[in-house]
């Protein structure tokens, strides 16, 4: 039964489908409740992984029906994975939540308003760069133009509404188009000493509005030997839209994609963001059902890996130790959701930096507690949102760290508001940022 299918009002579901299979999985032992985020922060049951679980399964049942306290219930959830690492039965709890979503969009009758702007965002702007690029050169018109100083002079924002302001607040600075024009469809390995050739995702809101991770991940991987290939017509991967129920936008994504790398005949393909990461990973799963696709979609999936994973793997290239330095610089490393309960990669960022020389790396108390940006719930929850990242600063000013590193567009928006709110001096940076600098001789701040 495709996925699109499964989940509608029609009494017992099959027991052999793969998805109501995961939910058996779960044997309600609660173990990853006091690792959920949610249900450490509202303390009720259906705020919690087994909460969730114990609802789908009852529609699924066909004893509740779609409604908005249903969607409500799934949509507080930020989709961390915590309870992933937690669960000792194995549960791939976003196997359950993500059909769970799409069967809400597809069943739900929301408010015109509200289905116009997800319409808009989903389906008319993220899967189109060019018009991703517009939006977000008329995002540099606003800042540079003296609109946005009008705008945080006037705190004209917070009348409009409070979650907006902090919105505004988390906008970075949006790079020139002649930067993203730098990054080349095809980069040659520095010194021409090629060992690798790789493909890149360079993805959307990387692209546009963090420039320079992309443009530093690139010439990390040059000094590593690798011919970079990044496709000029590559789309955004689709994880904004398995998280937000739009999943067969997504899908459309994912074959167009596939079929984009398939052209360059790649052996692996690297990504530096988590999210990006996770969902390339998933196509096999995403497209399982799909004929034409099901195979493609996995031997693509099985040539994802993050930049810190690959780097690692071929013994990378050790920054030259230099002078010393007076005092090392602190580095607090924070792990996003998706690359450490998603993707299983902990311990090769923390070596990328641990080799960084004038760099102590400090370790973060609940590091592996989400900082509340997961994707757009920062914009559609933003009061617990606010909570979980006032937690988290706590946490990072304890440390003392100067440096803030993480691996995950969403996460250093998220902490650099964090910071702001929190008035630490602190910078937040890619880890693979700090590699490049490194490299480049350049000093750490």
């Amino acid at each position: 039964m495709p996925i699109k299918d499964l989940l509608k009002d029609v009494g017992a579901p099959p027991k052999e489908d793969p998805i109501y299979e995961e939910i058996l999985k779960c044997v309600g032992c609660g173990l990853c409740l006091p690792h959920c985020p949610t249900y450490r922060e509202v303390g009720t049951e259906m705020a919690s992984p087994r909460g969730r679980i114990s609802l789908i399964k009852e529609h699924l049942h066909g004893k509740l029906r779609i409604t908005d306290r249903f969607a409500e219930h799934l949509y507080l959830c930020l989709e961390c994975l915590a309870c992933e690492t937690a669960c000792p039965s194995g549960v791939k709890f976003h196997r359950i939540m993500e059909p769970a979503r799409e069967a809400i969009e597809k069943n739900l009758q929301r408010p015109p308003l509200e289905r116009m702007l997800r319409d808009i965002v989903f389906k008319s702007i993220f899967p189109y760069p060019k018009r991703l690029q517009v939006l977000f050169q008329l995002l540099r018109i606003y800042q540079i133009s003296g609109a946005q100083w009008l705008v945080r002079k006037t705190g004209l924002l917070g009348y409009i509404s409070e979650p907006l302001k902090e919105m505004e607040q988390m906008l970075p600075r949006i790079p020139p188009r002649s930067l993203r024009q730098a990054l080349k469809e095809v980069t040659p390995a520095l010194g021409g000493g090629k060992r690798y050739r790789v493909g890149f995702l360079s993805g959307c809101v990387m692209n546009a509005a963090l420039t320079p991770i992309n443009l530093a991940t690139v010439r990390v991987l040059a000094r590593n030997g690798c011919e970079v290939i990044t496709p000029r017509f590559q789309k955004c991967c689709g994880a904004l839209h398995l998280h937000n129920g739009e999943g067969e936008t997504a899908r459309q994504m994912a074959r167009y994609n596939i079929d984009i790398f398939e052209k360059a005949h790649l052996e692996v393909i690297l990504v530096n963001s988590a999210g990006c990461g996770s969902a390339l990973k998933e196509y096999g799963e995403l497209l399982k059902e799909d004929p034409q696709y099901a195979q493609r979609a996995h031997a693509f999936s099985q040539k994802v890996r993050d930049i810190s994973e690959f780097l690692v793997s071929i013994d990378f290239v050790k920054p030259d130790p230099g002078k010393p330095e007076a005092r090392p610089l602190r580095v607090a490393y924070d792990d996003p959701c998706h690359l450490l309960h998603a993707q299983g990669i902990k311990w090769e960022p923390r070596e990328l930096l641990r080799a960084i020389p004038g760099l102590a790396l400090i370790e973060l108390r609940e590091s592996d507690w989400c900082c509340g940006s997961a994707g757009i719930y920062n914009i559609t929850q933003p009061e617990l949102s606010m909570r979980l990242l006032d937690r988290k600063m706590s946490h990072v000013a304890a440390t003392g760290a100067d440096i803030l590193a993480t691996a995950n567009p969403g996460c250093i928006l998220q902490l650099s508001l964090g910071a702001k709110r929190a008035g630490l001096k602190l910078e937040v940076v890619h880890v693979i940022e700090l590699l490049d600098r490194a490299y480049r001789g350049w000093g750490m701040t």
